[in-house]
């Protein structure tokens, strides 16, 4: 396909499409703000060392993730499709990727329903005024019947399309900054704000030269962007002609690391307040903010306030996840929207169970950890970077420069040419990160 045809495939309007560019924005920052960003980010940050990941977050996220997502979401709207149809448009190998795009993407959403389900019940605790620490919540089988409830929910907001997650994101995104900052300022009156800076702001010696801080830092910047899991594409491809692709995405990566530093200044003052460990893992934020809600004079309305924005931003996380795996089904095996919506929902309650079991009276544990720990360390740091790799080097290497130039829809060259820098450099930077490991033991 070439430029001039690249232009008459955007402008035939063959495909729902997001009403404006920032209605885009809108909903690409809520896809990837819910559990990226208030989930992940914090209890990553706590386990590697504080001030040392941000650092090395932030540089990943500047220097690789950003010129990645914007291939993704150009690559997407190139061939307005979903991710298997970009890939294979890309290279004939392109849809074998596709595929494995596709299947990272369900175990991720699987355990990311389960997750989903523990903001639900927390807002409903909080409603009802008895919000529980985290091992209470999950002494019996909550974890099970609100992953039900979570992904029943999803399926009914799937079945009317894309449109209903554009209303969806617009709503959520305003209030949920708003109530970040609003939480970060209740943060900073409290005794553990000297200690949550110096810890977020402040490294040991040598502990940047560390690899694995690297390698969980790339993970971080690629899960916070929402990279090499179809996202990207899968939006891209409703992106209107009009849209700024380098414009958008800088934005939404705006947004998403402000909400994700936010998430930190608001969480670890109380954890060091109440003396708790930042360590603690994926349940930090479940097991420190009741406990933190429970001493507060006003209390009861934060947790309701916070909760429920908690679930909204998870929500929207699923919601994407889901689209891009709808998306696949719907065009690769030629499925109604309604067919497709069903066959994922099935896929879900499979897949996602083990994940919820793992935080029930079974404790189903892999590897001496809870199962859904064990998927979000080898899915969302090993996989995702892999992932995005790959891709990246695919769509450099097989789509023409001039395709991507086009539909970044900038007149400036600058973000191309960085874009396929990038990109094509980085399957052999990660080919010789994987030969070093390999070698230094």
């Amino acid at each position: 396909m070439s430029e001039r045809e690249t232009a008459q495939h955007l402008q035939a309007g063959t495909r729902d499409q997001w009403s404006s560019e920032p209605a885009f924005v809108f909903s690409m920052a809520a896809a990837a703000v819910g559990l990226g960003n208030l989930w992940r980010f914090p209890y990553m940050v706590g386990e590697n060392g504080g001030g040392a990941f941000v650092a090395a977050y932030l540089i990943a996220l500047l220097i690789v993730a950003l010129p990645v997502m914007m291939l993704e979401v150009a690559a997407g709207r190139v061939r307005q499709g979903s991710v298997v149809t970009t890939f294979r448009g890309a290279t004939r190998l392109g849809v074998v990727y596709g595929w494995l795009v596709v299947a990272l993407t369900i175990v991720i959403t699987s355990y990311y329903l389960v997750i989903t389900g523990w903001t639900l019940g927390y807002a409903v605790d909080a409603v009802r005024l008895e919000l529980r620490g985290f091992d209470d919540f999950t002494a019996g089988y909550n974890s099970i019947w609100y992953f039900l409830i979570v992904t029943a929910l999803a399926a009914l907001v799937l079945l009317r399309g894309v449109r209903a997650i554009e209303a969806f994101s617009k709503v959520l995104m305003p209030f949920l900054a708003l109530l970040i900052a609003g939480l970060v300022g209740v943060a900073a009156t409290t005794d553990g704000w000297s200690q949550a800076v110096t810890f977020m702001t402040t490294w040991e010696s040598g502990a940047l030269a560390r690899p694995e801080l690297w390698f969980f830092a790339f993970g971080q910047a690629f899960y916070t962007l929402a990279i090499g899991q179809g996202y990207l594409v899968t939006y891209g491809s409703y992106i209107p002609r009009k849209t700024n692709v380098p414009r958008a995405s800088l934005i939404v990566a705006a947004t998403e690391t402000s909400i994700a530093l936010l998430a930190g200044w608001m969480i670890f003052p109380f954890v060091f307040a109440y003396g708790l460990d930042p360590g603690a893992g994926s349940e930090l934020a479940f097991s420190t903010l009741p406990r933190v809600f429970e001493e507060m004079q006003i209390g009861a309305w934060l947790a309701i306030a916070f909760f429920g924005m908690f679930f909204a931003a998870a929500f929207s996380s699923c919601l994407a996840g889901l689209k891009v795996i709808i998306a696949a089904f719907a065009e690769e095996l030629r499925l109604s929207n309604a067919r497709a919506v069903a066959a994922t929902g099935a896929l879900m309650v499979g897949l996602g169970l083990p994940s919820a079991l793992s935080f029930s009276p079974v404790q189903l544990q892999v590897a001496g950890m809870p199962f859904l720990d064990f998927l979000d360390q080898f899915g969302g740091t090993n996989v995702i970077v892999a992932s995005g790799v790959i891709g990246a080097g695919l769509l450099c290497w097989a789509l023409p420069h001039g395709r991507v130039v086009y539909a970044l829809g900038a007149k400036s060259r600058w973000w191309s040419w960085r874009i396929f820098v990038v990109g094509r450099s980085l399957p052999f930077a990660a080919l010789a990160f994987v030969i070093w490991r390999l070698l230094t033991g």
